[in-house]
C-alpha cells in the first residue's frame, strides 16, 4: 500500500530511518492512518535524556525487546514518535530534535509550527 502523505512544508513526507525500521507502518516513514491510535507522525532524534523520559512515562524505547524483534533505541536514532508524547516531553523541557522534511503534516493539529522549527534539526553546513 502506497501512501501519499506530506510534511510540515506540505512536500512529500521524506523517510525518518530504516535502521532502525521505524513508522507505525515500519516503512521507514511517519505515514499514520485510521489503525494509528497513537498518530506516530514526529521524526526525531532520540537523546538520552528524551529515552529516560519516555520510559519514566511507561514507554521504554530503549530496552530490547527480542519477542517484537525491536533491538532498543539509542541515543542518536531516528525515530517515529507519538505527536502526544513528543508534545509532553516539550512541555517537560526534554523534546528531542525533529527533522521536518521527514515528519507528517498532521502534526499540525497538535503542535505549532512555531515549536517545530525551534526544535528543527539543523544539518552542518
Amino acid at each position: 500500500m502506497e501512501l501519499k502523505q506530506n510534511n510540515v512544508f506540505g512536500m512529500a513526507l521524506e523517510s525518518c530511518c530504516t535502521e532502525p525500521l521505524t513508522g507505525f507502518f515500519r516503512d521507514g516513514k511517519c505515514h499514520t492512518g485510521p489503525e494509528d491510535i497513537g498518530r506516530h507522525t514526529v521524526c526525531a532524534i532520540m537523546t538520552d535524556e528524551f529515552l529516560e523520559f519516555s520510559k519514566s512515562r511507561g514507554n521504554d524505547l530503549s530496552t530490547p525487546r527480542a519477542d517484537w524483534g525491536f533491538k532498543g533505541l539509542l541515543p542518536g536514532d531516528k525515530w517515529c514518535l507519538c505527536a502526544s508524547r513528543w508534545k509532553e516531553a516539550y512541555n517537560a523541557g526534554k523534546a528531542p530534535q525533529i527533522i521536518l522534511e521527514a515528519t507528517n503534516e498532521q502534526v499540525l493539529d497538535q503542535i505549532s509550527m512555531d515549536i517545530l522549527l525551534e526544535h528543527a534539526f539543523k544539518k552542518n553546513k
